[in-house]
């Protein structure tokens, strides 16, 4: 049996601290699903095909790695990909509190799905997608957050 997680998020943009979390859940299971979702609460300030793009060049030489959109419920993703597993990072307690909550829903919802959580690297505890989406509106360079081998260039806002 494959072991498949989805890593659902909007990643507007997708930062180190996400690519940090693929890449070290990478030995833990064997098909990784990063699921771009849509949060009814926030306009996307990069566009759906950018944000494709970069994640998908992230990961271009991954073959267990693999980038999907999903309007809906991740646990509906889950159960239409064949998925066990939800994977998520946590970056401080108010993180932890906000996804137990998702995930004792999720849980209820449909028991046989699991959440794994990954502590964040210190180092990437501050870096979050609103405060790079900050730096890049004001014309400040955001490349240290950014997974290398994308182009800083390319973080224009384009909304969808």
């Amino acid at each position: 049996m494959t072991r498949t997680a989805i890593f659902p998020g909007s990643f507007d943009p997708f930062t180190i601290g996400h690519e940090s979390i693929v890449r070290r859940a990478m030995p833990i299971f064997d098909k990784i699903i990063i699921m771009i979702g849509f949060n009814a609460n926030k306009k996307s300030f990069f566009s759906l095909n950018k944000r494709l793009k970069w994640i998908d060049q992230v990961f271009e030489n991954q073959s267990n790695i693999e980038v999907r959109v999903h309007e809906g419920l991740t646990v509906d993703f889950c159960k239409e990909v064949g998925a066990k597993y939800i994977l998520r990072g946590l970056r401080t307690s108010s993180d932890f509190e906000y996804e137990r909550a998702i995930a004792q829903i999720n849980k209820k919802m449909h028991p046989e799905i699991e959440t794994v959580f990954l502590l964040t690297l210190p180092e990437h505890t501050p870096v979050n997608a609103t405060i790079i989406r900050d730096i890049v509106l004001h014309g400040g360079d955001a490349s240290m957050f950014l997974p290398s081998g994308l182009d800083p260039k390319e973080f224009v806002a384009e909304n969808d």
